[in-house]
């Protein structure tokens, strides 16, 4: 994994010391150069700024002071001095120098270990300030370099995007930088379909006019209207209903579309962007997505990698949403010298969602003292938040969707998952339960276990 390392310069002619200096940086992942004398180390930093110079005071070639006051020191990090001959003369110049610390020989293993950590914590520092965000996603990786190359693409053109990736990867990131690098004037209005009622969805979409049906006691915009002349995107497309998919693809083309309940025919300037967190080819052979819209929307296809393919932005990513909460409640809370490992190491199901929410704890947890320690944690997805003798029950301040929630996961607990048997219990159809459990797996509720197989459970759905 190639993890972002520590740049040591050692300024020192003492061997035994230089030896001891060079296997701690080995040790805490830190890349060392060395050398012994000023000339050397006068060429080196011109070259190059390091996260840590450790400068011997007593060089063949004149005093490590003289290197400090040469130096453009900001744009080098930590400065520590180090004699084995102090005396009050180097002592004051050293404090009335820039330099951040004055070691005494024998340095101490602990000592060089901090320093060594230091020049690490400043490294990632320095990397995560150099990355420039790109629509609100970060990532140096191949795979997320290729994926904003694609957007810069692609963003100017009028042409249907299908975006496709896991749950919590950010395919709404995407979508969102497809329209702010788009230069469409108009709204970014975003939908998850799997989130609204089928019998609701056309007239949220397409919208309604007065009288069109019970409840529609005046002319409603939908969201193609509100996205005029903008971008409108379409999450968890493969939750559509395939008759409303056959209006959504006469509506793309024709570049028109009639409210429910009217009959003129509006005209439209809309971009669509499409996504699924389920593979389209697969959802298109399962009856879950139609093909020709699968088709029309293929105009460009944008696939999103999972944060297991992308380990090294791991602490990009880490630090980035450290930072945002520092600055959000005005602390200075760090990551332990091995907590970003630990990070980079976990699996991370929920992707980039999943890291975001485990920082937040973390940094909750965190004691005053300001530095974040990760340890393993469970990593156990929810599955029923009912009692375990079969019962189900709600406590006062419960809102209608825990309710909800906790009856329909309850329910399917005790019919071991049969989403068949689950739906004759509550009355609904096994259609809609499959359309909650995917908005709960959205939110981080429930795991894929829940679900089942997609192409097998719409299969057992349609029978």
């Amino acid at each position: 994994m190639n993890v972002c390392t520590g740049s040591v310069l050692l300024v020192d002619d003492n061997d035994a010391f230089s030896s001891a200096v060079v296997e701690v940086a080995r040790l805490a992942h830190c890349k060392i150069t060395a050398t012994d004398n000023l000339e050397s180390a006068r060429k080196l930093v011109t070259e190059k700024a390091y996260d840590l110079l450790l400068i011997d005071l007593a060089l063949p070639d004149g005093n490590g002071l003289d290197l400090v006051q040469d130096i453009d020191l900001a744009s080098q990090g930590r400065i520590a001095i180090v004699t084995g001959n102090p005396s009050i003369e180097t002592a004051v110049r050293a404090v009335k120098s820039p330099a951040f610390e004055y070691l005494i020989k024998p340095v101490s293993m602990d000592t060089l270990t901090r320093l060594m950590d230091d020049a690490q914590q400043r490294a990632h520092s320095r990397q995560a300030s150099a990355v420039k965000q790109f629509g609100g996603m970060i990532g140096q990786t191949e795979c997320m370099q290729s994926l904003f190359e694609k957007i810069r693409r692609v963003a100017s053109l009028d042409v249907s995007v299908l975006v496709h990736g896991e749950s919590g990867t950010g395919k709404e990131l995407v979508a969102r930088a497809l329209h702010e690098l788009s230069g469409r004037a108009g709204r970014f209005v975003a939908v998850n379909c799997g989130a609204i009622a089928p019998e609701l969805l056309s007239s949220q979409l397409f919208g309604h006019e007065r009288g069109s049906f019970t409840g529609a006691m005046q002319s409603h915009a939908g969201y193609f209207e509100q996205a005029q002349g903008g971008t409108l995107f379409l999450d968890e497309i493969t939750e559509m209903p395939p008759a409303l998919q056959v209006y959504l693809l006469r509506v793309i083309e024709t570049r028109t579309l009639t409210r429910v309940g009217g009959s003129r025919e509006l005209p439209i300037d809309v971009r669509v962007i499409a996504a699924s967190n389920r593979d389209p080819q697969r959802a298109v052979a399962s009856g879950a997505l139609r093909s020709d819209l699968y088709f029309r929307l293929l105009e460009f296809p944008l696939q999103v990698p999972p944060l297991r393919e992308r380990r090294e932005d791991i602490p990009l990513l880490a630090r980035h949403f450290l930072d945002r909460l520092n600055e959000r409640y005005g602390t200075a809370k760090t990551f332990s010298p091995d907590a970003l490992r630990k990070l980079s190491e976990r699996a991370w199901p929920g992707n980039v969602r999943e890291l975001r929410h485990a920082v937040q704890r973390h940094y909750i947890m965190a004691g005053e003292g300001g530095e974040i320690s990760v340890q393993p944690e469970p990593e156990q997805p929810l599955r029923a938040l009912g009692s375990s003798d079969g019962a189900i029950r709600f406590t006062v301040g419960m809102t209608f969707d825990d309710v909800e929630r906790e009856m329909l996961l309850k329910t399917l607990a005790h019919f071991n998952n049969n989403k068949r048997q689950a739906a004759r219990a509550l009355g609904i159809t096994a259609k809609t339960i499959y359309n909650r459990l995917l908005r709960y797996r959205s939110q981080e509720l429930i795991g894929d276990e829940l679900l089942g197989d997609p192409i097998e459970e719409n299969e057992r759905l349609a029978e």
